[in-house]
């Protein structure tokens, strides 16, 4: 009896190390199965011949037969060794070979065993890395790694007496390596918060909880137990990580001190870069509706309570994540009113309030936000744009209407109609003169204001014009100064000349700010690009 089971233990090894390129994860994981045969076809990436195709499938089916047959082997061989009492020396040898391939597949996966210690005195841009890493491997480690041990494991110790074998194989093969990549989560959720963090933590979370169902199924013995509460609680830290980025980061918008108005009144730099956030946070509202479940949106806040009910009196705002990111809008454009008091003249803070809230529309309707939000919520906020919007044209252009008479061909003296002339030549030059450094960022919005404004201007100018023009020039009286400047054309093109960027340095223009630097705001908002995520792919909005 002896002789025969050193026979067979010699047979178990050696099967166990001949088949390796068999015996692998690939091969017999059922899923990985079917992976691997999409690869053959690149998943009609490219065309496949029919020859082409045919050998492919003959190569896999070939792969899954000489699988298929050595773990029928192995399987005959434990049941024999484990019946006749050599259980011990049949899972060693199991132990010891697969230990080895289950490491060096991690290990080819690049996962690392690193401690909190380590990663906690990282450089960001060292850290990003290691969690790309990391991303790119875990699906991977669970659902072809692991979940392929799991079947093999289970395929060769199925017999009726194998069951604390099978389940003491598994755990020793696995265990080391399932903790040291599910660990690593966590420790990066324990690190330093900070808003660029924020994308690369709910990366983190998603893949875990992605995974999750799968981490269960493949790790439900009661030996690996530890493996199920270490995914578990990387969930839970990195969602309590990402509560307190949030709530940090809606904090420091609160705590922005910046004093300094944007030139020409266009958009501010907190503007640009807590919008392209908050449209990042978008594509995670999966997550963070998750996340988000057991921690209620409270009234604690800077912000009057009279602000703080409007997003969720909003019908087209129906989940509590988008309530979340609608006040974080709420929170940066009630900032924003306080810094349009910055401007000297009224019409330019009324301009800046359009120029920033376009921004955020335009943001909304590119981005995830849009159904998030809804419909009702941006054609509220178009609305106010427009209102901003006709506040400048009403306080900033003021002048121009009131140089020309209500009546444009009413019959008056020829000395008011000079004096009507020479109102209108001093205040339509002094608007576009004083204007030519404000700026409409939005081509939209410029477009709209430029036709508003002609539209008021041009038909009343153009009927005063055409019933005055002549007798002005003919009235001796006038003598040399030349009150008719402009012709009803003219208008249209200096308007055009104004907000197309052609008059002086600056115009009302597409003029743009410079992204929000060290030095222009308070240190936790301020110090970011206007891009929080510039190294994100895919996610862009």
């Amino acid at each position: 009896m002896q002789t025969a089971m050193k026979r067979l233990e010699r047979e178990f090894y050696q099967m166990l190390k001949i088949n390796g390129e068999y015996l692998d994860h690939e091969s017999v994981s059922v899923s990985s199965s079917r992976a691997s045969r999409a690869s053959f076809s690149d998943l009609e990436d490219y065309e496949v011949s029919e020859t082409e195709s045919r050998i492919s499938d003959d190569a896999i089916s070939e792969m899954e037969r000489v699988s298929t047959a050595a773990m029928a082997d192995l399987k005959a061989i434990a049941d024999c060794m484990i019946s006749a009492g050599y259980g011990k020396e049949c899972a060693r040898i199991y132990k010891i070979i697969r230990k080895s391939v289950v490491d060096e597949a991690l290990y080819h996966l690049g996962v690392e065993r690193l401690n909190f210690n380590v990663i906690q005195k990282m450089d960001w841009d060292v850290l990003e890395i290691k969690i790309k890493n990391w991303l790119r491997a875990v699906r991977t480690a669970v659902k072809t790694v692991f979940a392929g041990e799991r079947i093999l494991c289970d395929t060769v110790f199925s017999g009726p007496s194998s069951a604390s074998i099978r389940v003491s194989c598994f755990s020793q093969i696995v265990k080391e390596g399932a903790l040291d990549l599910l660990v690593f989560p966590e420790n990066v959720a324990k690190c330093k918060k900070t808003p660029e963090k924020m994308f690369r933590t709910l990366d983190l979370y998603e893949a875990i909880s992605d995974l999750s169902p799968d981490i269960a199924s493949i790790f439900s013995f009661e030996s690996t137990s530890a493996v199920r509460s270490q995914a578990a609680n990387s969930l839970i830290r990195l969602g309590e990580a990402v509560r307190t980025m949030l709530a940090d980061f809606e904090a420091a918008i609160h705590k922005d001190t910046s004093k300094t108005p944007v030139p020409g009144g266009g958009v501010h730099p907190l503007t640009r870069y807590v919008m392209n956030y908050i449209a990042f946070l978008a594509d995670y509202s999966g997550s963070l509706a998750e996340i988000d479940a057991e921690w209620p949106l409270t009234s604690n806040s800077p912000l009057p309570e009279a602000y703080f009910g409007s997003p969720e009196s909003s019908d087209s705002i129906s989940s509590p994540i988008a309530v979340r990111l609608a006040w974080l809008i709420l929170v940066v454009l009630c900032k924003l009113d306080g810094k349009a008091e910055l401007y000297k003249e009224v019409a330019q803070s009324y301009l800046f309030l359009a120029n920033n809230l376009q921004y955020v529309v335009v943001k909304v309707r590119s981005s995830n936000l849009k159904f998030l939000l809804g419909e009702e919520w941006i054609v509220k906020h178009e609305a106010k744009v427009r209102q901003y919007a006709a506040n400048y044209e009403r306080m900033g252009w003021d002048k121009v209407f009131a140089s020309l008479p209500e009546n444009p061909t009413a019959e008056i003296p020829i000395p008011q109609v000079r004096n009507c002339f020479r109102r209108f030549n001093l205040s339509f030059e002094d608007t576009c003169k004083r204007h030519s450094s404000w700026i409409v960022s939005d081509p939209k919005l410029r477009d709209e204001i430029k036709i508003s404004l002609a539209k008021r201007i041009a038909p009343v100018y153009r009927d005063f014009y055409e019933k005055y023009r002549v007798r002005v020039l003919r009235d001796p009286s006038t003598g040399n100064e030349p009150l008719v400047r402009f012709a009803p054309d003219d208008l249209g093109n200096h308007l055009s000349d104004l907000f197309h960027g052609t008059i002086g340095s600056g115009s009302v223009s597409s003029h743009s700010t410079a992204p929000y630097s060290r030095t222009s705001g308070s240190a936790s908002v301020s110090s970011h690009s206007t891009s929080p995520y510039s190294s994100h792919g895919g996610r862009s909005p």
